[in-house]
């Protein structure tokens, strides 16, 4: 039996009365291979500690979570008095409709689950590769009414000589469009905001902090702690917004709590990723593992790669046909797409009023766009304020289903209050229902979406690819942070593919014709380490197909995996992984930041029998000239090693085909 049970966090000053009093109650959890322990100690107060290999990791901090009924009692401090405790072993393998790390996902832990007088509930969950824990409200008179959630206390209490990789926030009002910057513990003071995830580094052992499950309450930021370490906060429930323009809507009052509800709910499962290694992360699963399943049939979703119009400004040449906002030059993308095996086109903004998504430009027709592409299996996805799909959500995807449309990119929510999260599902919900695929830009962290409703294939939420277009941000360091913080949260529309790779010193800003930093290898690699369903090809096909032999991998490389298997790496440095494709060929791909790196690498996960490897690396130019790579050929088995060199910015990725 499975318990959901969620975390809320902001106590600020709730208790007017003495706290009530009780002897002290504790628990041990344990992982199901014993090397991770929790213990929960209940008092007066709750708190947790956590060990790794029995070494102290996280000193005891301190969980709460408050409601409008328990505000109701004479004792505004709640009353944890232990009604009984409930442990589970669960065991049991999930798997994915869009299997983004692997077609098969263990999930395997200890539970232990406190029912409280107060009727709230807390569960703990112990894996092999972290913890978990959630609050929920319990049937109950008390809980079979409307009420709010007013307060949340999550705390993680850390060494000050700890260290944290830090998305640091302005606010609130957000796209979670961040660098990560990698400052001492003991500088996170309470004024640094910061979104989800955040990675912890201790001296041996590496913690990801995220959260999954989150639908119809506010989202999870973190702050420094006064307690050294970090704690929760979140956006509290709007009650006034304002608009401004075609996408921007501001909260311009809110109120003195963080979520409404109705009943007896589950709230989001709080995160903690243990990694003794730093690659340990690039297979974690607990935010899938704690997901809400789907329901329903969603055999119909189609994940695949997607040429893009906005990144160059749709500037195709060498073209008989005036290019720009117009059919000749999707048609254009069609045919392209139709002869490399791209799944998808899609049309970024321009492609209609952006505030009636029922007036297309004068230029476009998706009809008969969607009716040529059908003709040469390319699916079409629109582009979409939020705010006009939001007002118009029912009429515009009854006529996007009427006109045949595969899928939807919804842009600047920028928000993950209550009511933006609500919207997220609404959207999910709607799209799945006409068999339409959902990417949300301008966005949160994922949370688990993805299994709920197999039709939200990506989001952004990162600082990506799009960013080259304007400055020098998007560096092989950054790239090489990323799939150990912001990917474990799940997918993210990176966008990657560029051509025009240049090293740091030749860079330009040139919106019509972006150029990216590091080598062509290094962009290469992204399709084999950046998970996103529906992964972007971002430049101009003309690009493309100036460059065949980039072609023959990029014509290959699926978006979803049978299984992941990371090799090497250090946040911020450098990454190596393989993933087994469906069709049973392997991928190799590895990046590193401006420091060129060798890796000897073994290919022992491969199964018996030997395996044609094509290989596509950095050339002996590419230092210089970042465009430079190289191909070449060679027979692999099981019992080989092969030596990884890469340039500085560089990369390198390898096709392993049974033979």
């Amino acid at each position: 039996m499975v318990f959901l049970v969620p975390l809320l966090i902001t106590m600020q000053g709730y208790c007017q009365h003495p706290p009530i009093r009780q002897k002290a109650f504790m628990r041990q959890i344990n992982s199901p291979d014993g090397k991770l322990q929790v213990n929960v100690v209940i008092s007066d107060k709750i708190t947790y500690d956590l060990q790794v290999d029995g070494k102290p990791i996280l000193q005891p901090a301190e969980l709460s979570f408050v409601t409008s009924q328990m505000l109701l009692t004479k004792h505004a401090s709640p009353d944890w008095t232990v009604e009984k405790t409930l442990a589970h072993l669960i065991n049991e393998v999930q798997r994915p409709d869009v299997p983004q790390k692997s077609a098969l996902v263990n999930n395997h832990c200890n539970e232990l689950l406190f029912l409280f007088k107060n009727d709230l509930l807390l569960a703990f969950r112990v894996y092999d590769k972290g913890i978990a824990w959630r609050w929920s409200t319990a049937k109950s008179t008390r809980y079979n009414t409307t009420y709010t959630v007013q307060f949340e206390k999550a705390e993680i209490r850390l060494n000050h000589k700890d260290s944290v990789w830090y998305p640091l926030e302005d606010g609130f009002y957000s796209g979670n469009e961040r660098f990560y910057h990698h400052w001492p513990m003991d500088s996170i003071n309470t004024d640094k905001l910061a979104s989800l995830p955040v990675l912890i580094e201790d001296s041996d052992i590496k913690l990801l902090l995220t959260e999954s499950s989150l639908f119809d309450y506010a989202g999870m930021w973190v702050r420094g702690s006064d307690q050294g370490g970090l704690k929760g906060v979140f956006p509290h429930y709007p009650t006034q917004l304002k608009i401004d323009g075609d996408r921007d809507e501001y909260v311009e009052s809110k109120a003195d709590f963080i979520a409404k509800a109705d009943g007896p709910r589950d709230f989001p499962w709080r995160i903690l990723m243990v990694a003794r290694k730093d690659k340990d992360i690039l297979d974690n699963q607990m935010v899938y593992n704690l997901a809400r399943p789907a329901k329903g049939d969603f055999s119909w979703v189609k994940p695949g790669k997607v040429q893009w119009d906005w990144w160059h400004l749709n500037n195709v040449y060498d073209v008989d046909f005036r290019a720009g906002i117009n059919n000749d030059t999707y048609k254009y993308y069609i045919d392209f797409a139709a002869k490399n095996d791209i799944e998808y086109i899609l049309l970024d903004e321009g492609w209609c009023n952006v505030r009636n998504l029922l007036h297309q430009s004068k230029d476009i027709d998706v009809a008969e766009l969607v009716r040529y592409g059908k003709e040469k299996n390319v699916g079409v996805i629109l582009w979409a304020s939020w705010l006009t799909l939001d007002k118009q959500l029912d009429q515009a995807l009854d006529s996007f289903a009427t006109w045949g449309v595969k899928g939807i990119k919804v842009d600047f929510m920028q928000r993950d209050d209550q009511l933006m999260v609500d919207y997220y599902e609404k959207v999910a919900k709607a799209a799945a229902k006409r068999k339409i695929l959902v990417d949300f830009h301008g966005a949160y962290k994922p949370t688990g979406l993805i299994r709920t409703y197999p039709n939200v294939m990506t989001s952004e939420g990162v600082l990506g690819n799009e960013l080259s277009k304007f400055t020098d941000w998007i560096t092989p360091g950054h790239t090489a942070t990323l799939p150990y913080i912001r990917m474990a949260a799940g997918p993210m529309d990176f966008t990657p593919g560029g051509m025009r790779n240049v090293q740091k010193d030749a860079f330009k800003a040139v919106p019509s014709e972006p150029m990216t930093l590091g080598t062509r290898c290094n962009q290469k690699a992204m399709y084999v380490i950046y998970e996103s369903p529906l992964q972007m090809l971002c430049d101009i096909p003309t690009h493309y197909i100036r460059s065949p032999k980039w072609m023959e991998f990029l014509r290959a490389v699926p978006t979803v995996w049978q299984k992941t298997v990371p090799l090497d790496g250090k946040v911020g440095q450098s990454v190596v992984m393989a993933r087994e494709a469906l069709n049973n060929d392997w991928y190799i791909g590895a990046m590193t930041n401006w420091t060129p790196r060798s890796f000897q690498v073994k290919l022992d996960f491969l199964p018996v029998g030997n395996f044609k490897m094509v290989v596509w690396q950095d050339g002996p130019n590419a230092d210089r000239n970042a465009k430079d790579f190289k191909m070449k050929t060679t027979v692999v088995s099981k019992d080989s090693t092969i030596t990884i060199h890469m340039a500085k910015g560089g990369g390198f990725v390898a096709r392993l085909i049974k033979m």
